[in-house]
């Protein structure tokens, strides 16, 4: 058999300072490596580092007059198997996006008649800036591959998700990816859907009933969810938050609204109800049109019951996704009613998580997760590693099933 071989394209990030690790992890499972380091690329890396670990030469200009009699950037882009963006920075991917062709690296990108793989590496706030949610839609929809990226705190100080993958973990990809899987990642094939935010009763046009949910939590889990390969459906009650890039998301407001769009959403493999949904709403609205006055005096509010979401999913037959997860927010006794919740409810797990503090408006959590083999509790953590490791815990399920 033909060694596999891979056209590394390192991209002008901090992180490209791993490149040669992930050159040795690669070659390390019978993969080998050809290279391009970008013009960024090489204030971070050596064309010498890297020339050496990959026993090639390193290609860096486009108008080369010795590769380019040959049309080297054509035979660049077809001599590999796989084309890695490595890392893949907000600029490499717009210019990807877009069919720029200004350098040897996006020319050759836009030459190739092979599969691309990107790993991004960017600051949080580039992450999450609307272009680049553009940006990877569009290349999604192009049929790019990602890796990544993973959260952490970053060179600039800052923490979340934006960190290149580890070059161990973008190596298993490739070598997966190589041997003949089309999707990848430890929930790759699988489709979720999470419930976020709060939800929000009317009482008139102005006034409503809702509660303290940041969404953060709800967010976090879904961001995780999709770096781990699944397709992933955000059903968001009200929120300031940012788009999930990756994620398609679906915004709504009421209780009966979020069960539908959880329905509509179904078949999934897995159901993530982390919303705080409000128990109760008007049995009808004070006036559908006129905002109450105070003069009139205190409206006499009838409320009646809204729909268990996560219960309706847990039992809703043949549709019903192989895990369903709901999170009981207590303030007292929580790990009781969280059992109670889980019977009752019917659902496989119920995360448990003390809402007295400020945990429905901070940015750190500390949980409780309890299944039929009993339970684990994970101290307090910023949401982002709760929500990944609910997602490993999730991961390890399947494939504990699976085997």
């Amino acid at each position: 058999m033909s060694q596999k071989r891979v056209l590394l394209i390192v991209g002008g990030g901090i992180s490209a300072y791993k490149a040669p690790l992930l050159v040795r992890a690669l070659e390390k499972r019978g993969i080998g490596c050809r290279i391009i380091l970008t013009k960024a690329g090489s204030a971070f890396v050596t064309p010498l580092s890297l020339a050496s670990v990959s026993h090639n030469e390193v290609h860096e200009e486009l108008f080369d007059l010795t590769q380019e009699a040959k049309m080297g950037h054509i035979e660049l882009s077809r001599s590999a198997d796989l084309v890695l963006v490595a890392p893949a920075t907000a600029d490499l991917m717009a210019k990807a996006a877009h069919g720029l062709a200004n350098d040897l690296a996006s020319t050759t990108l836009l030459a190739t008649n092979k599969p691309v793989m990107m790993a991004p590496a960017m600051n949080v706030a580039m992450w999450y800036h609307p272009a680049v949610r553009r940006t990877m839609e569009t290349l999604r929809g192009d049929g790019i591959h990602f890796v990544g990226p993973e959260e952490g705190e970053m060179a600039c100080g800052e923490y979340g998700p934006g960190r290149m993958a580890e070059p161990e973990d973008i190596a298993c990809v490739v070598e997966g990816f190589l041997n003949g899987k089309a999707v990848y990642g430890s929930l790759a094939g699988r489709s979720a859907i999470v419930t976020a935010g709060p939800t929000l009763e009317a009482l008139d046009p102005v006034r409503f009933i809702s509660n303290r949910s940041s969404g953060k939590q709800g967010y976090a889990i879904a961001a995780a969810l999709a770096r781990a390969g699944a397709r992933v459906t955000l059903v968001s009650g009200p929120t300031a938050l940012h788009d999930v890039p990756g994620v398609t998301m679906v915004r709504v407001e009421s209780a009966r609204d979020m069960l539908a769009a959880c329905q509509s959403a179904l078949p999934a493999d897995i159901f993530v109800a982390v919303a705080a949904v409000a128990d109760w709403r008007p049995k009808t609205m004070v006036d559908v049109k006129l905002k109450q006055k105070s003069s009139q005096g205190s409206p006499n509010i009838a409320l009646v019951e809204n729909p268990d979401i996560v219960a309706t999913i847990a039992q809703s037959g043949t549709n019903r996704p192989s895990l369903v997860i709901g999170f009981a927010a207590e303030t007292h006794d929580v790990l009781t009613y969280a059992a109670l919740k889980r019977n009752n409810k019917k659902c496989d797990w119920m995360v448990a998580n003390d809402v007295s503090g400020d945990a429905m408006g901070g940015d750190t959590n500390a949980v409780t997760l309890l299944t039929p083999n009993g339970h684990q509790t994970w101290s307090q953590a910023p949401k982002e590693q709760i929500a990944k490791r609910l997602v490993d815990t999730i991961a390890q399920h399947f494939s504990a099933a699976a085997n």
